[in-house]
């Protein structure tokens, strides 16, 4: 695809997400707020039916993994064990032209040239010089002026607890990942329920980074939301278990009805000094692939660290064997949010209608459509046809996300509803008042077939499970 019809693409789905009501630029009335989005009323119920979807996967359904909700705020010393205040960060330099702060690898990633994470300032610097005169700035297109990069740690600082005036000497943070929560739980995990190694534990929360430029709509926020788990094993056992896991969560996708052909498999060459293996489930955004979802083995690191910095023993013991050891940590984490745009992205689709025109249609997968079944009277003057349909949408919405639309003729709702991705469509005509049947028009195929009042909960049900 065209880098035209790449940004083509993207501004379509953000119009869509704004004009249907899915996501909003936050504190839009004040100018909006960078790298900050709201969820509309129909996101959010797209964004819970991805968290629900999550949860049940991975921990409804398996024995052996539990949840936990840990607090954004946290013992400052826990970013200092995880490494986060001291090698927390991203190269900033400045536009001489136009003042803009930007990210170095973000600019040298955009001419094919990628930066190691690990890479000092003097190593990043090298890269800026040698491809100066290639690298232009993406807010005033000036090429080659830019000032010497600067690490800035991306921790969003807070005066929590702290009333003095010299508060950001010590502040405290919002967590810039979610996945300390539940190391420094551990131990409280162990001591309170039956799990043995090899368990997991799984949480979805909100994580904060200061993130230098905004960019590619909902993909990189600064206030963004994680589904992640942390698998505790025993160091032999931990390739093996890392394999099994790349294999479900790429499953995962499929099953959730990503069209595979849209996924990749990226490996990270470089690995960070603690980590044995690390690959990425990478999807093609209108800009590309990019990374989904990663899955990442950090050895005893974690324990190790906040084992030693709090003085706390964060070993296991194996109650059979007696033997004692720090778990290995398998990790898999994926923003709720770009989840959210790789479902929107492969759901947005324009087709062409007979008579000429086009329509919108978001097909998502059953199960994550923010509205399960729209009920529309066929005309809303009619008192009768009215009644019947309130009475249907009563009936149903204790089961089901359901939406009541008498706004507009049935064409134009159908459309309407087409665009927010509703499966089904259920309308009372005069016939229902003959017969007790109702029209229900599929999103997918535009077939529309009758259905009796009393047999709607059966169809329903079969359709959607």
């Amino acid at each position: 695809m065209s880098d035209k019809k790449e940004s083509n693409k993207m501004e379509k789905i953000v119009g869509w997400a704004k004009r249907r009501g899915f996501v909003f630029p936050s504190s839009e009335i004040y100018g909006g707020f960078g790298a900050v989005y709201d969820f509309g009323p129909y996101g959010v119920e797209l964004a819970k039916n991805i968290k629900e979807n999550w949860w049940k996967v991975m921990v409804q359904e398996n024995e052996n993994i539990i949840g936990l909700d840990s607090s954004i705020f946290m013992h400052p010393k826990v970013w200092e064990a995880s490494g986060h205040v001291s090698g927390f960060s991203d190269p900033l330099a400045e536009c001489k032209q136009c003042h803009s702060r930007l990210r170095v690898d973000h600019l040298l990633e955009d001419i094919g040239v990628f930066a190691d994470e690990k890479m000092s300032d003097e190593e990043i610097n090298k890269l800026l010089d040698e491809n100066r005169d290639e690298i232009k700035c993406p807010k005033c297109g000036t090429k080659g002026q830019f000032s010497k990069a600067k690490s800035f740690n991306l921790l969003v600082k807070s005066n929590l607890g702290n009333f003095t005036e010299d508060w950001n000497k010590e502040p405290a943070y919002l967590r810039g990942e979610t996945c300390q929560g539940i190391y420094i739980n551990f131990k409280n995990v162990l001591d309170s329920t039956r799990q043995k190694i090899p368990f997991g534990i799984a949480q979805i929360g909100k994580a904060f980074r200061n993130e230098i430029t905004a960019r590619q709509f909902i993909f990189r926020k600064r206030e963004f939301e994680q589904m992640e788990f942390q698998y505790f094993v025993h160091p032999n056992e931990a390739m093996k278990s890392y394999e099994e896991w790349r294999e479900r969560r790429w499953q995962y996708y499929l099953d959730l009805g990503i069209k595979e052909e849209n996924l990749k498999w990226h490996k990270h060459e470089n690995l960070v000094f603690y980590a044995k293996a690390a690959w990425d489930i990478d999807y093609n955004f209108p800009f590309g692939f990019k990374e989904l979802e990663g899955i990442h083995y950090r050895t005893d690191y974690d324990l190790t660290q906040h084992s030693k910095f709090s003085g706390k023993d964060l070993s296991y013991r194996n109650p059979q064997t007696n033997e004692k050891y720090i778990p290995h940590i398998l990790e898999a984490s994926v923003g709720v949010d770009r989840t959210f745009l790789a479902v929107i992205t492969d759901a947005y689709t324009e087709e062409k209608l007979e008579d000429g025109n086009k329509r919108v249609m978001m097909k998502f997968p059953k199960k994550l459509a923010p509205i399960k079944v729209a009920i529309s009277p066929l005309l809303k003057n009619k008192p009768e046809l009215v009644t019947k349909a309130r009475e249907i949408y009563n009936s149903l919405k204790s089961q089901y996300m359901c939406e009541f639309d008498d706004n507009g003729n049935i064409g134009k709702r159908y459309r309407r509803q087409d665009e927010i991705g509703t499966p089904y469509c259920l309308t009372v005509d005069f016939e229902t008042l003959e017969n007790d049947t109702v029209t229900i028009r599929d999103r997918d195929t535009m077939v529309q077939e009758r259905v009796k009042v009393e047999k709607l909960e059966e169809f329903l049900k079969n359709k959607l499970k």
